[in-house]
Formats: structure tokens, C-alpha cells, sequence
């Protein structure tokens, strides 16, 4: 195994995920619920009184911000886009994704940042079971 080091970020992921462990908290402070993105989403599904709307605003913001990005940093700062898959391939992830996040009963944000900082037993098992689940297939898809 080597390490690219051209695109070798420690610097940028650990911003990145001191950003998504202060929204989390934050989030929780003030609203008392779990910041777990198929949670919020799977809320839209059937709405409670007065729910839809930060819900929406949620996730608004989270197709805002990337593209605020975009606009206020120089193209050639950003790294282009490759997705080395077809179409037939990303549908069948994230409907497995979509599954596992309900059989599961959260999402790596719910279970893997908010749920493991709560000390959560069942989100170290989830955690567990999503990273395991993830190796393997790239190591079966990459080297097998």
C-alpha cells in the first residue's frame, strides 16, 4: 500500500472534521436532537407539526454551502471531480446506503460522529459494522 501524497491532506481533513464535531455539538445543545443527515431526510418523509421547516433549511445549506464554496475559492484550488463508477453501479450504492442507513437505524453523521461521542453502544456496533462493510468492498471490488 502507499500513500499519495499529492492529494495527502491531514491539515484540511482535520479542520473538516473539527467543523463537523463543533456543528454536532452545537446542534445538539440547541435543538436536542442528533445530527444524523438520514434522520433529518427521513423526517421530510412524514413531518411532524412545525418539522419541515428546519429540515429543509438543513438541507438547503448543505447544497448551499458546497456551492458558496465554489464561488468564493479559485477553480484551480479545487480538486476535479472523478467518479469511477457508471450509473447502473452509483444507483445500486445508494440504495444500499439507503437500506442500510434504515436498517441500521442511522447514518455514519448519526452513528459514527454523534453516537460514538455520546459513548453509544449500539452506534460503536453500527460504526463498526458500516467501516468493516466499506473495507470490504473495496477490497473485494480493487484486489479481488
Amino acid at each position: 500500500m502507499t500513500i499519495d501524497w499529492m492529494h495527502f491532506t491531514p491539515w484540511a481533513s482535520l479542520a473538516g472534521g473539527a467543523l463537523l464535531g463543533v456543528a454536532a455539538a452545537i446542534f445538539i445543545l440547541f435543538s436536542g436532537r442528533i445530527l444524523g443527515i438520514s434522520g433529518i431526510v427521513g423526517g421530510l418523509l412524514s413531518p411532524r407539526r412545525g418539522d419541515a421547516g428546519w429540515r429543509l433549511t438543513f438541507l438547503l445549506g448543505m447544497l448551499v454551502a458546497p456551492a458558496t464554496f465554489a464561488l468564493l475559492v479559485p477553480s484551480e484550488f479545487l480538486p476535479a471531480p472523478r467518479i469511477d463508477a457508471g450509473y447502473g453501479t452509483l444507483v445500486a450504492a445508494g440504495l444500499l446506503v439507503g437500506f442500510g442507513t434504515r436498517y441500521g437505524s442511522g447514518c455514519t453523521s448519526g452513528h459514527g460522529v454523534c453516537g460514538l461521542s455520546r459513548l453509544s453502544p449500539r452506534s460503536l456496533v453500527a460504526t463498526l459494522a458500516f467501516m468493516a462493510a466499506g473495507f470490504s468492498t473495496v477490497f473485494l471490488i480493487r484486489h479481488l
